[in-house]
């Protein structure tokens, strides 16, 4: 669970270890006192079925016990895309499904195993009412201004994520009003900086991003 620093580790849908932040005393401590903490999940890929991983959703339900099992209530959760295996209904319905188990207020993001289908409408359908274009917005909480990212559509060279101007251009006015001072939180499925482009981890317009984020302090 976040205190904006502090993680630990829960399953993702193929059997690796999926992002989940997790308190210490002090997280935990910092929690209660404030009232704000967050939770990531990541990558459920729900419908995979591939050994050694032939139940994503199992994996699923067993990473939303953990969460229920938390010590101290997250205020939301994010997930950071590749909800779906292969962007079916069926697939989208059942991650919905145990997803809401946790009983929070999630926020999504899209991988790209969400923008299989032909036409590209079942994630937004499912997750992504009123957000702009394929899926990116912003939203403030406690003093903290989140903003989730779409950088899965046309894929550069290598599989490297990509924004596109429309996007980056909503970026630069959705940041022009906030003090420098303001917390920001970015969340995407690919990350915005390059970790290792061999195997498509890094946006190749991210540096753009990236600057219109420099000011801030957070």
């Amino acid at each position: 669970m976040h205190d904006l620093g502090r993680h630990r580790r829960a399953l993702d849908g193929r059997g690796r270890r999926a992002a989940i932040d997790r308190p210490d005393r002090e997280a935990k401590a910092q929690g209660q006192a404030d009232g704000f903490t967050f939770l990531q999940i990541s990558d459920s890929h729900v419908g995979f079925h591939v050994p050694p991983t032939r139940n994503a959703l199992g994996t699923l339900e067993e990473a939303i016990n953990k969460v229920n099992a938390l010590p101290v209530k997250p205020s939301f959760m994010i997930h950071t895309g590749d909800i779906s295996h292969l962007s079916k209904p069926s697939e989208f319905d059942d991650a919905a499904h145990v997803i809401s188990q946790a009983k929070l207020d999630v926020h999504y993001v899209p991988g790209e195993h969400d923008f299989l289908d032909a036409d590209m409408k079942l994630y937004h359908d499912h997750f992504a009412n009123g957000a702009n274009g394929t899926g990116w917005y912003s939203f403030d909480t406690n003093g903290v201004h989140f903003i989730g990212l779409v950088n899965v559509l046309d894929l550069k060279a290598g599989g490297l994520g990509y924004l596109g101007n429309d996007q980056l251009q909503w970026l630069e006015n959705d940041l022009k009003s906030r003090s420098a001072s303001t917390p920001i939180v970015v969340f995407a499925h690919i990350p915005l900086w390059a970790i290792y482009p061999e195997w498509g981890w890094g946006t190749d317009d991210g540096a753009q991003a990236l600057g219109y984020l420099k000011r801030f302090g957070s």
